[in-house]
């Protein structure tokens, strides 16, 4: 069935507690919702849901989503890893995310899958010991930057890896843009969907096709956000935010709503 709170199937590891997914499914639909990955502050009113990184506390009270950089290393992260889990092209060089300029992952391998698995679940874990109720893998569609060196097949194999870890630890998790992969949301794991600036490029029925009104919607322009708003303010959670995802206090800071 769609829509509502769907519960995930969790099946907790040996000598760790149940999580939030198995208590709490996924987020709550049509909900106040704040995008805080660029830093932690105290949500505003009207907020049950909160996205912040793993390295932050959640919000007391309130529905939390923790998000992690799954596919990509962090800007200037590139010794924190295993020199041949970061993408080469022929000739050796590392492929860059070039917007974000982080090192992109190498998952074309089985062998590479779990090492970069079992490094990222260790932050899951850490999500799970925290409090948080759902993990937020970013950059699942590294694939269309790889210059052609990751396809799908290889994204959706490793998710496939963080969605038992995060089910094991009873979080739900969910799929972060990446909309062509959708339809394959059951088989990968992945139980509802983070979508940045659907509203602008006008895909948000197509993440409800498949998640029904299981879907966040970010948007980083009014204008994509009246286009999800004039659509979708009365099913899905929507809400826009700078494009650094700033703290409030911040001089670029943008919070609006529907």
């Amino acid at each position: 069935m769609r829509g509502g709170c769907r519960r995930p199937r969790c099946h907790v590891r040996p000598g760790r507690r149940p999580g939030g997914g198995c208590r709490t499914g996924t987020p709550p639909t049509h909900a106040g919702f704040d995008y805080q990955i660029g830093g932690a502050y105290t949500p505003p009113s009207g907020v049950r849901v909160v996205s912040r990184d793993h390295e932050a506390a959640p919000a007391a009270g309130l529905y939390n989503i923790c998000y992690v950089n799954a596919f990509q290393a962090q800007r200037g992260a590139e010794d924190q890893w295993d020199d041949d889990l970061l993408l080469r092209d022929a000739s050796g060089n590392i492929v860059y995310d070039g917007e974000w300029e982080e090192a992109i992952l190498d998952t074309r391998t089985a062998d590479k899958r779990q090492r970069i698995a079992a490094k990222v679940g260790t932050w899951i874990d850490q999500c799970g010991d925290k409090g948080f109720q759902a993990v937020e893998p970013d950059n699942f569609d590294s694939f269309s930057r790889s210059k052609n060196l990751l396809d799908e097949a290889d994204a959706q194999a490793y998710i496939k890896l963080l969605s038992t870890r995060a089910h094991a630890d009873g979080m739900a998790i969910g799929q972060k843009n990446t909309v062509e992969l959708a339809g394959n949301r059951v088989e990968n794991g992945l139980d509802f969907a983070v979508a940045e600036e659907c509203g602008e490029w006008e895909e948000c029925g197509d993440y409800t096709a498949d998640f029904g009104d299981n879907v966040i919607v970010i948007e980083y322009t009014a204008e994509g956000l009246s286009d999800a708003c004039a659509q979708f303010a009365d099913t899905l959670s929507i809400v826009q935010r700078d494009m650094d995802v700033s703290p409030k206090g911040s001089s670029t800071y943008v919070r609006e709503t529907c």
